[in-house]
This record gives C-alpha cells, sequence and structure tokens, in this order.
C-alpha cells in the first residue's frame, strides 16, 4: 500500500495558472525540508523539467493515453517512494482528455486513479461572483472526483479578493490560496508550452524561487498539506524498471541489420562484448525525455551516458546504442551544424549498423539538412520549419522491424512539432498512423529508428530490452 500524502493542481482550462501554483508548491514545501515528487499529467515534457529545479527530483509524467490507466498508479508510486508529499500537476482544463475517448488521459481521471483530492486554480481576473457557480459546476460534475479547495489566480485588488471569497462562501469549497499578478513568475512560452529549463537555466532558477515565493506568500500551506495528508492509502505496487524488463521474458528476437531497398546486403557489424555503453542526447536542443527511458535501458544492462551535441565533439567512449530523443533543434540550427566532428561520428555510427533510436528532434538531426544548414545525413531527407503545429495522440503500428519494435507492433505515442521533413517516410517506414488519419512515417535503415513519434517506453519494456541486446549483439 502507499500511503504518501498527495493533492492534483488542476483547472478549469489552460492558462489558469497550473504550472505557477505546482512549481511553487514544490518550491515552497521543498523549502520546509520535504521530500516533494513532482509530476505532470500528460505527455509533456517540459513543466517536469520546472518541478525538477523546485524539488531536486526528476520530474515525472503520468499518462493514461501513451501508458494505459492500469500503469499510472505503480509509476506515481515509483516516482513518490520516500517522499512525504507528491504534487501532481494537470492538463488542459481537469475533465479535457484524449480527443474523441471521454475521461481518458484527463486530469480527473488521474485524480481518481491516484484517489487524490484536488486543488482547482480559477483564473479570476474578470469575474466575481460567478466565480462561485464556476467552482460548483467543476465540483458536482463528477462526484468521484473531490475537490478540496481552490486557488485564485490573478487577483487584482483586495476588494477584489473579498467580492470572490464572500461568493465562494455559499459553494462549500474552501479558499486556500489567492495570488495576485506577478510578472517575475513569468514563464516565455513556445509552440503552446514553456520554454525549457536547458534553455535558460539562470532565469529558470529565479522563476521558481518566485513561483514558490508568491504561493508561499498566497497560500495556506498547512491547509494545503493537511488536504494532501487526508489521501486515503493507495493500493498499488511501485513500478520497477528491472522487474518490467524481467517480465519480457526470454532474449527478444532481433531484426538482421536492414539497408535501404535497392542497396547490397551488408554482413551484422562485429561488437565487443560487454557492458554495452549507450550515448543519450541531451543539453538545451534536446530535452525532451522520459527518465523511465533512462531507468529501463540501465535495466537492461546498458551503461547510460548523457552528452551534449551542443558542445561534446565526439560521442562517449564505447559507444555501441545512441539515442535522440525531442526538443527544438530549429533553435540550435546553427551551433548543432556547426558541430562537424560530432555530426561525422554519429553518420559513422549509423553507418556501422550499431542501434540509433530518434525521436521528433533526433529525427530531424540525422537529416541531411535543417532549415538549410547540414545536419548528420544518416537519413535522405530534408527538415524545416512550417506554420503548422501538429499536436495530437497517435495509435501506431510497426511497420517495419527495427531494434525498437518487431513488425506489427502497436504502440500508442503523441506528435508535437512546427517541423517538416521531406519525405516524411524512407523505403522502410517506422509507423502507420491510424488517427487523426491513416499515414506512413519515419525511417528503419540498417540499425536506425527515426520518427516523429514520442512513446512512453514503460508502455512496452520490451523496446529497452530489444534495444540493449542489439547493442550488445
Amino acid at each position: 500500500m502507499v500511503n504518501v500524502p498527495r493533492l492534483v493542481i488542476a483547472a478549469p482550462s489552460s492558462g489558469s495558472g497550473k504550472t505557477t501554483v505546482a512549481t511553487g508548491l514544490m518550491a515552497a514545501f521543498a523549502g520546509r525540508g520535504l521530500a516533494v515528487s513532482g509530476h505532470k499529467v500528460g505527455p509533456d515534457y517540459i513543466d517536469p523539467g520546472y518541478h525538477t529545479l523546485a524539488t531536486g527530483r526528476p520530474g515525472r509524467n503520468l499518462d493514461a493515453y501513451m501508458c494505459g490507466p492500469e500503469l499510472i498508479a505503480p509509476l506515481f508510486a515509483h516516482g513518490a517512494q520516500s517522499c512525504d508529499l507528491a504534487v501532481v500537476e494537470g492538463v488542459m482544463g481537469l475533465y479535457d482528455g484524449a480527443a474523441g475517448q471521454g475521461e481518458l488521459a484527463s486530469t480527473a481521471q488521474v485524480a481518481k486513479l491516484l484517489r487524490a483530492p484536488v486543488v482547482l486554480v480559477v483564473d479570476a481576473s474578470s469575474q466575481s461572483r460567478s466565480v462561485a457557480a464556476l467552482v460548483h459546476g467543476f465540483a458536482s460534475w463528477d462526484t468521484q472526483v473531490r475537490i478540496g479547495g481552490v486557488i485564485l489566480n490573478k487577483v487584482g485588488s483586495d476588494r477584489h479578493e473579498a467580492l470572490l471569497r464572500d461568493a465562494l462562501d455559499e459553494s462549500g469549497v474552501p479558499v486556500l490560496g489567492v495570488l495576485r499578478r506577478a510578472a517575475q513568475v513569468a514563464v516565455p512560452s513556445r509552440h503552446l508550452g514553456l520554454v525549457p529549463v536547458a534553455e535558460r537555466r539562470g532565469d529558470a532558477v529565479g522563476a521558481v524561487a518566485a513561483m514558490g515565493d508568491q504561493v508561499r506568500a498566497g497560500c495556506d500551506l498547512d491547509a494545503i498539506l493537511a488536504l494532501a495528508r487526508s489521501a486515503p492509502e493507495l493500493g498499488a505496487e511501485a513500478w520497477s524498471a528491472a522487474e518490467a524488463v524481467g517480465a519480457c521474458g526470454g532474449a527478444v528476437p532481433l531484426p538482421a541489420p536492414s539497408r535501404n531497398r535497392g542497396s547490397d546486403p551488408a554482413p551484422a557489424p562485429q561488437r565487443p562484448q560487454g557492458p554495452a555503453v549507450v550515448a543519450v542526447a541531451s543539453g538545451a536542443a534536446f530535452t525532451f525525455s522520459y527518465a523511465e527511458h533512462s531507468e529501463l535501458l540501465a535495466a537492461a544492462g546498458a551503461t547510460v551516458v548523457p552528452f551534449d551535441p551542443l558542445r561534446d565533439e565526439a560521442l562517449p567512449e564505447g559507444t555501441r546504442g545512441l539515442v535522440i530523443g525531442g526538443g527544438f533543434p530549429e533553435v540550435y540550427a546553427p551551433e548543432l551544424s556547426a558541430n562537424e566532428p560530432l555530426r561525422k561520428a554519429v553518420a559513422e555510427l549509423a553507418a556501422s549498423g550499431a542501434p540509433v533510436a530518434a525521436e521528433c528532434a533526433g529525427l530531424l538531426y540525422l537529416g541531411r539538412s535543417l532549415d538549410g544548414l547540414p545536419m548528420c545525413g544518416v537519413l535522405n531527407a530534408e527538415g524545416r520549419m512550417s506554420e503548422r503545429l501538429t499536436l495530437g495522440y497517435r495509435d501506431a503500428v510497426a511497420l517495419s522491424d527495427s531494434v525498437l519494435a518487431a513488425t506489427g507492433t502497436r504502440m500508442r505515442g503523441h506528435e508535437f512539432h512546427r517541423t517538416v521533413l521531406e519525405p516524411g517516410a524512407g523505403d522502410e517506414p517506422a509507423w502507420g498512423m491510424h488517427q487523426p488519419e491513416r499515414r506512413v512515417e519515419g525511417f528503419v535503415q540498417q540499425g536506425v529508428h527515426a520518427s516523429y513519434l514520442h512513446t512512453h517506453w514503460a508502455s512496452a519494456p520490451g523496446t529497452a530490452r530489444r534495444f540493449v541486446e542489439r547493442c550488445k549483439g
């Protein structure tokens, strides 16, 4: 049984101030000496970076669409082990989830799965007595969702606060905090999300500190902690990377290294035995990764070594596999292109048949060019920025046998980019998408698997084991 005090920070809609309140609460309670665990509902990679700054622990995601509802409580318990408090930041509006899927992947669903009380953050800047009707509606919509209090954000004056409090006295939902407008807690955004911590480290530290100060001054922390401690025991066993990898069974079938159609077959490369060093791209250009991915790779027998493609001119010594996650490479295209020694090292590793897994930003980095600037040239494709934002959950099936998945493997993932790659798929596509429209996407060639699709390997731990076994082989 899991008995970690916990609460969910939700809102009626996006833009209400969830990140400010959730991160501020984490910072404020950590400042009291509590061990705090930060979590984010949904696929967002960026907010957990701010949670990490506030708590000193890895920020983690709880995505019921990609991982399934059955993994939410175990993943939560894994991240919150040995903590005094867990704060879960919601996504969008409280009851908003995957399009056309009812409550699936909504903050409300996660709150119910965690048996956690909800604190509703309300942007009160343009209302007074109507706030009571709004809060009453959210509190009564689903009786299984327990709204334990409200925090009023962007309150304009003492008189405005008095009007709001008087109205909410009639709702039966206690006011746990009142926050005034504060420019110092503002965080710049890009593509419907915040600018990642790694891109603005000093400013981000200051912003998180300001969030903590604002929440400490405007919220009743004792009442909020008491609410979190009222959460009942959670009947869930903590997720374990080692157990997940071990549950995959015996040896995972591996594909023979493939080549582009029309080229001569090549023998499988010979690599030395021993611990498999898997290099993982990090730094400001590649900030999108889930903590569980590295944990699964390590559990499968890899030595995980981070490196920064903006600064490092060589891959880590002994690299036998490469993972390049998402991020905003278009922002750093000149610097990535200028690092020619590393681009050549990546191309040589891929040409050797070594496993390379690339998602979104990694896909663009492996292409010939990005916005006209040379990249690694592993894929015969050109990337560029576009006006269109591609965003949403995806159901996918593996169309080609690869280092990540056998042909026919079904996965759920998420796309989030404002770039275009032409062509969008190779002779051996990575995925066939089933929604919102049918299409093929991505590249499988030799040991490379490159795609726009972000996936969460906790939902398919055999992915990590398959990748590491190929590194060893």
